[in-house]
């Protein structure tokens, strides 16, 4: 149950709707195989560096960044926090333009939209409440699913393209606002605990 829970704040965390909406350029230009390589290496690079932070845990900041693993969390609940807010109220969606080698591709996907403080301090957590196989488990599981998620849109976004494509798009918006208010609520519980390691008493 632990595991399951684990492996799903992540998943919320990733959010791989509003990433399809994020990449819809992408989504539209590429091959099915193209994107499927692209996406694959992207979620490969995050999920190795997650489960590097999972396994390492809190240490990784004193020992190597020296700073507070609370700071950390803050800083990474307050990033989310403003994700979440404005993606449930804006309505502002950013379309990124991404050309040139899928591994070049691979990488600007991976480290601004999936590895972020709010990820990387979710990975800390997860090694921090599981052994690490489960805590590595757990952090597969969600990369797995965000990866399957991508590529169903891909699926369901080609033969829909060319008819549909505005009403499909307005759809998985509102869905990707739904788990914004997750993101929201997790944001909240993160700078909590942030709080709370810094200032104990």
């Amino acid at each position: 149950m632990e595991l399951l829970k684990a492996s799903s704040i992540l998943f919320v965390l990733l959010n791989p709707f509003l990433i399809s909406i994020y990449l819809i350029s992408l989504i539209r230009e590429l091959s099915f195989r193209e994107f499927m390589k692209v996406m694959i290496r992207a979620h490969v690079i995050s999920g190795i560096v997650f489960v590097i932070f999972a396994i390492a845990g809190e240490g990784i900041f004193e020992n190597i960044f020296n700073v507070r693993f609370g700071a950390f969390l803050i800083f990474g609940g307050l990033i989310f926090l403003w994700i979440g807010i404005q993606s449930i109220f804006s309505g502002q969606v950013i379309l990124i333009e991404t050309h040139g080698d899928p591994g070049h591709i691979a990488g600007s996907i991976a480290m601004p939209f999936m590895i972020a403080p709010g990820t990387i301090s979710a990975s800390v957590l997860i090694g921090s409440s599981l052994p690490a196989p489960n805590a590595a488990i757990a952090v597969i599981a969600a990369i797995s699913f965000s990866l399957v998620s991508i590529i169903v849109f891909k699926l369901i976004h080609d033969p829909l393209k060319k008819r549909n494509e505005r009403l499909l798009n307005r759809y998985v918006e509102v869905f990707g606002r739904v788990v914004a208010l997750f993101t929201g609520t997790y944001a909240i519980e993160m700078i909590a605990r942030g709080v709370v390691l810094l200032w104990p008493n």
